[in-house]
């Protein structure tokens, strides 16, 4: 898949869509609770950096896999609020974006190259995240000097 089709496809354009942070905790728990009360929608759980999922996961798998992302991050981002977890729309999520506590870098806020996140749940079948981002700025011009 080109550059060019990685932009308009329709994985890519509901990554870069609007979201809402779950800020605090129950907040968090309320999206999980709307997530498992249609667990077995087809949503599509991908550890971004592994080979995208083919298949949508059971809801059983979904189940499981918000009861460990949740101890997780509360195990991990030990604040008094979440903040790393953004859906498209948290009363009805079918796109939700979990940030690796251990990988924040600038997740809010403005940055030419945020962090991906480290696991996206959705209902559209998930692409390839890290191939649709373009090599640093300094790897390209090391590149470009000696193949350009």
């Amino acid at each position: 898949m080109s550059s060019a089709d990685h932009a308009i496809h329709p994985y890519l354009v509901a990554f870069r869509g609007s979201f809402t942070a779950a800020l605090r905790w129950p907040q968090l728990d309320a999206l999980w609770a709307r997530i498992d009360a249609c667990a077995d929608a087809g949503w599509f759980i991908y550890a971004v950096g592994e080979p995208p999922p083919l298949r949508p996961t059971d809801a059983e798998g979904v189940r499981a896999f918000i009861t460990e992302i949740d101890q997780l991050l509360h195990a991990e981002h030990r604040e008094d609020y979440c903040g790393i977890v953004y859906a498209d729309d948290p009363q009805a999520p079918t796109f939700v974006k979990i940030y690796d506590p251990g990988n924040l870098g600038v997740v809010c806020g403005f940055s030419d190259s945020p962090p991906l996140p480290g696991w996206v749940m959705s209902l559209i079948p998930p692409i390839d995240l890290p191939s649709t981002r373009p090599p640093p700025r300094n790897r390209r011009r090391w590149w470009q000097r000696l193949f350009g």
